[in-house]
């Protein structure tokens, strides 16, 4: 047997996320196929997917961060190892990192409730020291929290969901004895029976002759919490035989009978017509107000998080009276709204509607900033937020392309460290019958220059060897402000030095944005250019973009310029030179 952790550390929690996102992966099908309740879209295996994998992500991170320093302070100590520390972050920084990246990366109902169980899980393990919460004396209050705090998450609790899963598994530790190991399986054991009970308190499990989507997963998440302590994974669920007539019609006989139960999806006949889904920056006051209003909007709430930053879930007739509580709230961002109707698996055949029709081709983007997302989908992309410091996961450029609905597919990952991540969800829409092109653009501006180019109406090799050369033939730069001394290509920067970025790499040091900005700008027109992009941040200076024009005008003839302006983006400017 491989050795394995007798208390919680950084790598056990490595591990954990590891493991559960394996187990995830492997029952996400049959997870969809029995999801019935609160809605039956057949999606809960991919949501909690999506969610452990942002969490495992983000945990990935923070161990890459502490090699990073770890080896620097090596090199600067002359090999030293005593100087250069273990390279391994602590607990408490793990199960932080865990609980954030299920926030931001959470999905649908049950992944917004499994974040506030990894939350409520940090809360107890990365409080005061680390030693004091790494036994198994630790993991049983951390379950207990977590299970506490995600009820209290969600406006309507009703038994015979995650929550009694949850519940269950934090009453079944209460008594026991032991490391952690010991722990972890009665957790397991316990959620296992609720789960399997689940039927006997929601009347659509008992009617689709299923348990609880979202407790299957948490099940599966706690079945690797007890391989992560023991090194066995526990005897494998039995999974129930699916009649998938009797699910459609156990479906369609609670919403007849119960209208006001949200199991199915368009429209007031049948519960509200839309998932909305959101991040929000706020204070606890402003977000104690949107829980009430939301609750008035509709059904199905869930508002996780704290220390000013909250992951909202409800579902409502009204997405744009959601939205704009949020805005009344603080500042939303990664807004995702679904509607409920014809992509609803449980609901397509029993309606007598015909599915939707795939489009041909399609652009799916990743952009860095809400300005961009809207001049991308003006282009017609479809496309993905991705946040500065919280780059999308794979399973995120999957659901997009799956968003796209269409035979072939051109993906923009614009961005040269998303390249292995786009690979694998190019790999995972093939295996699912999309001809997928990933064209390796390294940053907004080229795949404005790709998409610039882009006719549908052409041959899918053209059109990608089209926009592939457009994105090639550009070169792009940014303009940030250094948050940290490091070594650059350029010399040593210091913290708030102004950086210039040129095709990834560091070319100028200044002070001054708008000079360094105009210095970028004329290094990239020396080698000539017809047309430069701008693209400002929310923090660039009011000004640069007319000095910047100007000064393109007056120096380089037969050069045009556009501005684009894109929010929050990260990088005060982005440039394109084409």
């Amino acid at each position: 047997m491989p050795q394995v952790p007798q208390t919680l550390d950084a790598l056990a929690v490595r591990t954990w996320c590891g493991l559960a996102l394996e187990a995830l992966g492997r029952a996400r099908e049959e997870i969809d196929a029995i999801n019935v309740y609160p809605v039956a879209d057949g999606d809960t295996g991919t949501n909690l997917y999506l969610t452990v994998e942002s969490a495992a992500a983000a945990v990935e991170a923070v161990f890459a961060g502490y090699e990073t320093v770890a080896a620097t302070s090596e090199a600067r100590a002359g090999h030293d190892a005593a100087s250069a520390g273990t390279g391994r972050p602590s607990l408490a920084d793990a199960v932080r990192a865990m609980a954030h990246g299920a926030l931001i990366g959470a999905r649908g109902n049950s992944g917004t409730i499994l974040a506030q169980l990894l939350r409520g899980m940090a809360q107890v393990l990365a409080a005061d020291s680390e030693t004091a919460h790494a036994d198994g004396q630790g993991l049983r209050l951390a379950l207990r929290q977590a299970a506490d705090s995600a009820r209290q998450a969600v406006a309507h609790p009703v038994e015979g969901t995650v929550l009694t899963v949850a519940s269950a598994a934090a009453d079944a530790v209460t008594g026991a004895e032991g490391d952690c190991g010991t722990v972890a399986r009665a957790a397991y054991e316990g959620a296992r029976a609720a789960l399997a009970a689940t039927p006997g308190q929601l009347a659509v499990l008992e009617r689709a002759g299923v348990v609880d989507a979202g407790g299957r997963g948490l099940v599966a998440v706690l079945a690797a919490l007890v391989e992560t302590f023991t090194g066995e994974a526990p005897g494998a669920l039995v999974s129930p035989v699916l009649d998938h007539a009797r699910v459609v019609a156990a479906v369609s006989e609670v919403v007849d009978a119960h209208p006001e139960v949200c199991v199915d999806g368009p429209g007031a006949d049948g519960g509200p017509a839309f998932e909305v889904i959101y991040l929000l920056e706020a204070e606890d006051a402003a977000v104690a107000r949107l829980r009430d209003r939301l609750d008035v909007l509709g059904d199905s709430l869930v508002v996780v998080g704290g220390d000013g930053l909250w992951n909202v879930h409800v579902h409502v007739d009204d997405a744009g009276a959601a939205v704009e509580a949020g805005v009344e709230a603080g500042r939303p961002y990664r807004i995702r709204i679904t509607h409920f109707g014809l992509g609803d698996v449980h609901t397509a055949g029993a309606a007598g509607r015909p599915p939707r029709e795939r489009a041909q081709r399609a652009i799916v983007a990743v952009v860095p900033g809400e300005g961009l997302a809207g001049l991308y989908m003006e282009a017609g992309a479809t496309t993905v937020l991705a946040r500065p410091g919280e780059p999308p996961a794979s399973g995120e450029l999957v659901e997009a392309v799956r968003r796209a609905h269409a035979r072939e597919v051109v993906l923009l990952p614009n961005d040269a460290d998303l390249r292995h991540t786009a690979a694998a969800a190019a790999e995972q829409a093939r295996a699912e019958g999309v001809r997928v092109a990933l064209i390796p653009t390294r940053s907004a501006v080229q795949g404005i220059a790709a998409l610039a180019v882009h006719e549908p109406e052409r041959r899918f090799d053209e059109d990608v060897v089209a926009m592939t050369s457009a994105a090639g033939a550009t070169r792009y730069a940014e303009v940030a402000v250094a948050e940290r001394q490091s070594w650059t290509m350029a010399g040593i920067c210091q913290a708030g030095d102004v950086l210039g970025l040129i095709d990834g790499d560091v070319a100028v040091i200044g002070s001054n944005i708008t000079g360094t900005a105009e210095t970028v700008l004329d290094r990239m027109l020396a080698a000539g250019g017809e047309m430069v992009t701008l693209v400002l941040g929310d923090e660039a200076p009011d000004a640069i973009a007319a000095h910047l024009e100007s000064r393109v005008r007056e120096s380089y003839l037969a050069v045009d310029t556009v501005v684009y302006r894109g929010g929050r983006q990260g990088a005060l400017l982005l440039i394109g030179v084409e």
